[in-house]
């Protein structure tokens, strides 16, 4: 029988990747209309519902990041409540939580970090995804993956060319996501360390410059980029 899988957040882009490749599983893709992660007993009913193996969180509330900072209240709900919710009903019927997470909670300073440096969320979305890193580490049967997702495709038309990030397409961090649901603890997940703008350019050649001098309505780091020792030991 195949393992179950439930995702958050269905109609995301990362969860479409990773129903897509999700053959061997049994997965449903829950958006938030059929199960808000605020709302405790939606997420319980949908457990019942679906006994799955595995809670794949990856419900968020993420961009415009300005968001995070006009309306606190609705990212401490989304992002820290709705994330202390699914770790509470994933400990009340023993089912593998596998979180996703963000590399800007670390400092963003100095680069290739690795999952035991120490962290210092860079803006408050970041923060809000460090809250719900906080509600799962106290749940031991769960997996926290820090990673430094690229939209497939990029959605923008200029990208920035003077920062350091780990940058990891969605479609192949769904694969690796689905490869890692076993393990525990915390794991980094990207790829090379570059400017956004090197790693869109080597598939969009229209992709344009922008400038972190050009980014006004929220702190952005400077080098988030991830040690993945550890990661490519395991996959």
């Amino acid at each position: 029988m195949n393992k179950k899988i439930l995702i958050s957040g269905g109609n995301g882009n990362l969860a479409s990747h990773l129903l897509k490749c999700s053959n061997d599983y049994d997965v449903t893709a829950l958006d938030i209309d059929k199960m808000d992660v605020t709302d405790l007993s939606q997420i319980e009913s949908s457990i019942i519902k679906y006994t799955p193996d595995y809670f794949i969180h990856t419900a968020a509330l993420t961009r415009p990041m300005s968001k995070h900072i006009d309306s606190p209240d609705k990212s401490i709900q989304a992002n820290i409540i709705g994330t202390s919710n699914v770790a509470i009903m994933c400990y009340r019927y023993n089912i593998k939580l596998v979180y996703i997470s963000t590399d800007y909670v670390y400092p963003g300073i100095k680069g290739n970090y690795s999952e035991t440096d120490a962290l210092l969320p860079v803006n408050e979305y970041a923060w809000s995804k460090l809250g719900g890193e906080c509600a799962v580490n106290l749940y031991k049967n769960s997996l926290i993956l820090r990673m430094a997702l690229c939209e497939t495709p990029f959605p923008h038309k200029k990208a920035l060319c003077d920062i350091n990030k780990s940058y990891i397409y969605m479609d192949k961090a769904a694969k690796i996501i689905l490869k890692l649901k076993d393990q525990f603890g915390v794991i980094n997940v990207g790829g090379k360390a570059q400017t956004p703008y090197e790693f869109i350019k080597s598939k969009n050649k229209d992709i344009g410059k922008i400038y972190l001098n050009d980014i006004k309505d929220v702190s952005m780091a400077k080098d988030a980029s991830l040690n993945v020792t550890k990661l490519n030991g395991l996959v």
